[in-house]
């Protein structure tokens, strides 16, 4: 009993790593995990079975092509907003209340809070890495698995989870809404641009902000 939950464990840690950072190699996974080579890919042929990973074999520069591992439709589902079905409903029901026009009211309250709050939380950074840094900390714990990545000039703001992705897809205006707020706080000075969108059907939602 207790094998079989160091098992679930395990199996936990690599659909999340997946999630995070996208696909990877059974080698990889046996390093980060301190596991063999064997179990991890005993790991993933089971994962596999269960319709949670598949892999694509990528042709190497030398020697047989590569095989990475990569999460399903299925498994993303997995760390969808387990309260998602029930905002949807309350979106319906809002909207057959009070019409379209009573839906854009409570998404625009939404940004106006959300925005009132990332810039409480700013309001002392000095610079916009500072201020990019401390937003993606809020992201983060807001569960979106946020990370910050400097390309030169440009920033990159990754978001490999949406835990309002239902409501998102169900309401697109809340991703416009998500898109305002960052400009928001940045000012006219930068621009930013959604380059990856989850509800397009990539992995993840990616922010380049660079200046205008």
């Amino acid at each position: 009993m207790k094998e079989k939950t160091a098992d679930m464990k395990t199996i936990d840690k690599i659909l999340y790593r997946m999630k995070r950072e996208g696909p990877v190699t059974a080698k990889v996974l046996a390093e980060e995990f301190n596991l063999t080579t064997m179990g991890v890919r005993q790991h993933l042929q089971g994962l596999e079975e269960d319709g949670l990973v598949d892999y694509q074999d990528i042709k190497a520069k030398v020697g047989r092509p590569t095989r990475h591992w990569n999460l399903t439709s299925k498994a993303h589902r997995r760390f969808a907003d387990r309260h998602g079905e029930l905002i949807i409903q309350m979106l319906d029901s809002v909207e057959d209340i009070f019409g379209a026009n009573g839906l854009h009211q409570v998404v625009e309250r939404r940004e106006s809070q959300t925005f009132e709050q990332y810039q409480n939380a700013l309001a002392d950074c000095s610079d916009v890495k500072e201020k990019l840094e401390r937003l993606t900390t809020l992201r983060e714990q807001e569960g979106y698995m946020a990370q910050l990545h400097q390309e030169g000039d440009d920033f990159i703001l990754v978001e490999n989870h949406c835990p309002i992705c239902h409501a998102a897809a169900r309401c697109p205006s809340l991703c416009k809404s998500e898109l305002n707020i960052f400009q928001l706080l940045l000012g006219n000075e930068f621009r930013i641009e959604r380059n990856e969108h989850i509800i397009a059907g990539e992995r993840r939602c990616a922010y380049r902000i660079q200046k205008s």
